[in-house]
């Protein structure tokens, strides 16, 4: 059933992360009246250093973000230490033309900057947090932290990892820990002797060491990351930056130089944590989002991604819906949900398989491990060759999307 003036719909969101400003964005988009609730005093980023694969630049484009010079070009390789080629990423030549080679690197406030330029006046609501949610076949009524009701057809949870509406639609679950951490910065530097335009992974036998191009508000640099086991259960405590170099010394040029010339200010660390994938992410009125549905190891590199192709799909799925008809608005949440599930599930577990094989193999399995990776084309199919295959199929999803998209509109 096709909107109109009297049955536009109101969508209130919680969280304005990537996940949250895309279907805000593709929300308005389908006509329907939007609230993206964020309960800080700005919508911030959690962390600096970012990478983003065609589709979900390709959504942000045809969600009226501004894309232009958004990023650095880069290819990707897996190398072991010696610099033997492991695992090489190729995509078609048109899409690494369109889309500014097989990904861009780029760090998260520009990011943030270019949603929020974006989104329409009022949409974005500040110091606004929700204590509970509920719901029944009228509508949505949101308890805000200040007192107020605020009421609305749907919500989308884009609330992150420890989502609120998650919880209230399927309880609590606990998180899944990876005992990895991550120590990531960034720096601009003519000092350091480093190839633009690619991305390197590295691997000694317990430490995985990479870099890669950026680009950030027209300057360019270089952003990497060092990534070993850590109990999650023992505390981190010392210097971030003498800890990533440490980590790096073993590595070849130019991942040691590129930390040395870091400032430590410019250096996070994350404990790697996620979630087993939900079977169902809707219920109802509500459904989620980005972290909030599947949270991700960075070691998949597609988390803000994943979260951004979330938003543009749910919103595109509900152009055209009478948000006042229950069943249409469950119908609509199911047909969104479906085809992202096994694609999120994908990146999700690939990411958690990976950083155990990488980084919890016993010592005795190492070297047969390494030995498999440097003289099969195992990793190739696993990542070479599929992730790819991965990439052109939502590519070619997007174009399905807009293809109903614009029928529904004319």
């Amino acid at each position: 059933m096709s909107t109109s003036p009297r049955q536009r719909g109101r969508v209130a969101i919680i969280g304005a992360g990537p996940a949250g400003m895309a279907a805000a964005l593709s929300v308005h988009q389908a006509g329907h009246e939007v609230v993206l609730l964020e309960r800080y005093r700005q919508a911030r980023p959690a962390g600096n250093i970012l990478n983003l694969w065609p589709p979900p630049i390709k959504a942000l484009g045809l969600l009226g973000v501004d894309t232009a010079d958004l990023g650095a070009p880069c290819d990707s390789e897996f190398r072991n230490m010696h610099g033997h080629t492991r695992v090489r990423i190729e995509l078609p030549e048109d899409v690494v033309r369109d889309y500014g080679g097989g990904f861009i690197g780029l760090l998260r406030p520009e990011l943030y900057e270019r949603l929020l330029a974006a989104l329409p006046p009022g949409v974005l609501q500040v110091n606004r947090g929700v204590d509970s949610i509920e719901q029944d076949e009228t509508g949505v009524r949101l308890l805000m932290s200040d007192g107020t009701v605020e009421e609305a057809d749907v919500v989308i949870g884009a609330d992150g990892i420890d989502s609120l509406v998650r919880r209230t639609l399927w309880g609590d679950s606990p998180k899944r820990e990876h005992n990895l951490q991550i120590f990531g910065g960034f720096v601009y530097s003519d000092a350091v002797d480093a190839q633009p335009g690619v991305c390197v992974v590295s691997h000694t036998r317990t430490v995985q060491g990479s870099w890669t191009s950026i680009r950030h508000k027209g300057r360019n640099g270089f952003q990497w990351w060092v990534l070993e086991a850590q109990d999650a259960a023992v505390e981190f405590v010392g210097d971030m930056h003498a800890a990533a170099t440490r980590l790096g010394a073993d590595f070849p040029q130019p991942l040691p130089q590129l930390i040395a010339a870091t400032d430590p200010a410019d250096v996070q660390r994350w404990p790697i944590r996620d979630r087993k994938p939900l079977q169902q992410w809707s219920k109802g009125r509500a459904t989620l989002v980005g972290d909030a549905a599947h949270p991700t190891s960075p070691y998949a590199a597609y988390g803000a991604g994943m979260a951004t192709e979330d938003g543009y799909f749910l919103g595109r799925r509900l152009a055209g819906v009478n948000l006042s008809d229950y069943q249409a608005v469950r119908a609509a949440l199911e047909e969104f949900e479906v085809p992202r599930k096994p694609h999120t599930a994908r990146q999700c577990q690939q990411a958690y398989v990976l950083g155990q094989i990488f980084h919890h193999a016993p010592a005795p399995l190492r070297y047969v491990r390494d030995f498999v990776l440097d003289r099969t084309p195992f990793l190739q199919k696993l990542i070479g060759e599929s992730s790819p295959g991965e990439i052109l199929k939502q590519l070619a999803l997007i174009d399905d999307a807009e293809r109903a998209f614009a029928a529904e509109s004319s």
